[in-house]
């Protein structure tokens, strides 16, 4: 059963996948990665050169891609829930944790970041506020477990991760 950890931007989804990689023995797949390998450029470039449509319909494609083979952690990109079919990908093939945190914490997370395109025309905070409220019943619908990260260090939320995998699919 794979593992996916779904939020927005600057959640730790990222940080938290490889984590939880490391300790479980699993392979790790970042999204983002996979879609700069696939279509070769990078995520600013596909919003600047092809637009948000496009970029989705990459991630559409390397969330299929992860989901094949073997068990693994999966870092998805924060719109990964924008499409109903990859709501219904990311159910039917595996575990969905989503990691949330304020938006404040988000934004001193993120707000150097120049690889992460603006998603509106809105001040970073703003935009991060709208987007979250935008995106908060896809997200609950998707999700199977879900975890606070700005409350807690990385390892203590990835063990939480860890612990409630290993209680829904018996894991040693």
């Amino acid at each position: 059963m794979n593992l996916f950890l779904i939020g927005y931007r600057g959640t730790g989804k990222t940080t938290l996948g490889k984590i939880i990689a490391s300790k479980l023995g699993l392979d790790f797949i970042d999204l983002d990665e996979l879609i700069v390998k696939n279509a070769g450029k990078s995520i600013p470039e596909i919003f600047a050169k092809e637009g948000e449509p496009k970029f989705r319909e990459y991630e559409t494609q390397a969330l299929e891609e992860a989901c094949a083979g073997k068990e693994k952690i999966v870092s998805c990109g924060g719109g990964i829930i924008t499409k109903e079919g990859n709501i219904d990908l990311l159910k039917k093939n595996g575990f969905v944790v989503l990691l949330k945190a304020n938006p404040e914490i988000i934004f001193k997370r993120i707000y150097k970041d120049k690889n992460r395109p603006a998603l509106t025309d809105k001040d970073p905070l703003e935009e991060i506020k709208h987007m979250l409220e935008e995106r908060r019943n896809a997200y609950e619908k998707a999700k199977d477990f879900e975890i606070n990260t700005d409350k807690e260090k990385k390892l203590q939320s990835a063990k939480k991760i860890i612990e409630e995998y290993r209680k829904r699919f018996k894991k040693i």
